[in-house]
């Protein structure tokens, strides 16, 4: 858990030093997605998840 919020502050860091600030959409859409993926693999939320798409 430690690397990930050692990871997050240094993204954060970077993305703040480099005014990228747009990038930060674009990853929480992919996050999402991921999580769509994720809850989809198996379970009963799969079938309204199809329909989504």
């Amino acid at each position: 858990m430690r690397e990930i919020v050692s990871f997050v502050r240094e993204f954060w860091a970077f993305l703040r030093a480099r005014k990228k600030f747009w990038l930060v959409p674009i990853l929480v859409v992919i996050a999402i997605f991921g999580g769509l993926i994720v809850l989809s693999e198996g379970t009963a939320v799969a079938p309204f998840i199809y329909t989504i798409f």
